[in-house]
């Protein structure tokens, strides 16, 4: 790091601490007691806090990682600076957790941009400490720095874990998947991500070899084909079939093969991946989810998606294509149609803009959900182009993750697309300043309104004396 980004990346970390502690001190003045699934987290750690870990709320659906962190932090600095009672795990204490956690998730961006992109050198110092600090303000992600949930531990091991794949300590970076998984179970799949990573490049690696045999780099330039793709799956088939490849590939992956090992005996002992309330959480076969996580993705990236160029490109495409896309938009229906679900929360709690969302748009006609299909056609194709600077195994292997990541899932919930939405945009090509710009004002500006609607548009339910939120 040179001397100027340096200090440039100081002064931006620094501002966004700075920003975040007084945020903090605001929700912590307006919201003091636990609020929504906080009303689980927090009493949970506290008695880890009081020494009683054999109890447990069964309420509570991930693994204790956060309420051990949490322990493991607090409870020293409370030795060290002599505090004692109720302040000691108190909410607002439990919070500061994830203050914490954001600031390393600062660093684990910048970190992970400058190896992404370290072969980029039209890329300058600013830029990559303009796209960390956007990134840090990623609206879903931010809002719950400010609240006890998993969400920032999970999403701190996660990306911790990648950067040391990226730089070849994969055993760290099992141990640092394990710290993840100990947040959310669902983060194994960035656990298989990670071990994809080294799968990827050694695919691609040989590729290039086979090649470079037949002298043949021109089909591989031209990446999309139908031939291309039949030629690429024969290659992957041939390639992971061979007892000599997979032995060497075992040895590369090993750490990541023994924590995927670890999960499904964990699954197999728990009866599920769920651990406590599974009557909520069934998995299921929610193939629209990909389209909710698509659409979501172009509505945080409109800056780099949505530009008069995709849009001409997209439609020219539909011309030279028309049968491909006719069988997509056919398969569309039919995965809309058949594997639709609406989860119970969804329709119920007027406290998350996912509520909103579903009945301002998808409720409004039971055919809406079908006329978007053109939308999610476009959001998927505008996703896999800012994607093409990857080789095609990368992109196979990261779809696959995707799917395993958010078809599952029965509730639309944004928090569940924070991870894979970051590491699509830490892999996509560094845009324009202008562009970069316009994200990062956007990302402000729906920051703003959403602690604006937070701290001051309060309301209560008929039913209920408690004071009610709006959220993510």
């Amino acid at each position: 790091m040179e001397r100027g980004e340096a200090y440039g990346f100081s002064a931006a970390m620094s501002g966004a601490f700075l920003l975040s502690c007084l945020l903090f001190a605001a929700i912590n003045r307006r919201q003091r007691g636990p609020y929504m699934d906080e009303a689980f987290h927090v009493p949970q750690a506290q008695a880890y806090c009081h020494g009683r870990f054999l109890q447990w709320d069964p309420m509570i659906t991930t693994l204790p990682g956060l309420y051990l962190a949490s322990v493991g932090v607090v409870k020293p600095v409370a030795w060290l600076f002599g505090w004692t009672g109720s302040v000691v795990c108190s909410a607002g204490m439990l919070r500061f957790i994830n203050l914490l956690f954001s600031a390393g998730n600062f660093y684990l961006l910048y970190l992970l941009l400058f190896k992404i992109h370290q072969k980029n050198k039209a890329v300058s110092g600013f830029q990559r400490v303009l796209s960390t600090f956007t990134l840090a303000m990623f609206p879903t992600l931010y809002f719950f720095t400010f609240l006890y949930y998993t969400d920032p531990g999970s999403v701190f091991f996660t990306l911790f874990a990648y950067l040391m794949c990226l730089y070849g300590n994969h055993k760290t970076s099992a141990l640092l998947g394990f710290c993840g998984f100990m947040f959310r179970q669902t983060n194994i799949v960035w656990t298989v991500f990670c071990a994809g990573n080294v799968v990827a490049e050694k695919l691609n690696e040989a590729w290039k070899t086979e090649l470079q045999k037949k002298k043949d780099e021109k089909i591989y330039s031209r990446k999309g084909s139908s031939a291309d793709l039949i030629r690429i799956l024969r290659f992957l088939i041939e390639y992971l079939i061979s007892l000599k490849n997979l032995i060497t590939l075992t040895a590369l992956t090993w750490p990541y093969i023994i924590l995927v090992t670890v999960f499904f005996v964990f699954v197999f002992i728990n009866g599920g991946i769920v651990v406590g309330d599974r009557s909520s959480h069934e998995a299921c076969l929610h193939f629209p989810q990909l389209f909710y996580f698509l659409s979501f993705t172009v509505f945080f990236s409109f800056p780099h998606l949505l530009t008069p160029t995709k849009i001409r490109k997209f439609l020219l495409s539909l011309r030279k294509h028309p049968v491909q896309y006719s069988l997509i938009t056919v398969i569309s229906l039919f995965l809309i149609w058949k594997f639709t679900y609406v989860h119970k929360y969804l329709l119920a709690d007027n406290r998350h803009y996912t509520f909103y969302v579903w009945r301002k748009i998808f409720q409004r006609h039971e055919l809406v959900k079908y006329v978007l299909v053109p939308v999610y056609m476009f959001a998927g194709w505008s996703f896999a182009d800012t994607l093409k600077s990857k080789s095609i195994f990368w992109i196979l292997m990261y779809f696959v993750c995707l799917c395993a990541a958010t078809i599952p899932q029965k509730l639309l919930e944004f928090r569940y697309f924070i991870l894979p939405f970051l590491i699509y945009r830490l892999n996509i090509p560094f845009p324009s300043l202008y562009r970069q710009l316009l994200e990062l004002a956007f990302y402000i500006g729906v920051n703003a309104v959403t602690f604006y609607l937070f701290l001051n548009k309060t309301f209560q339910w008929p039913n209920s004396d408690e004071i009610q939120r709006f959220m993510w």
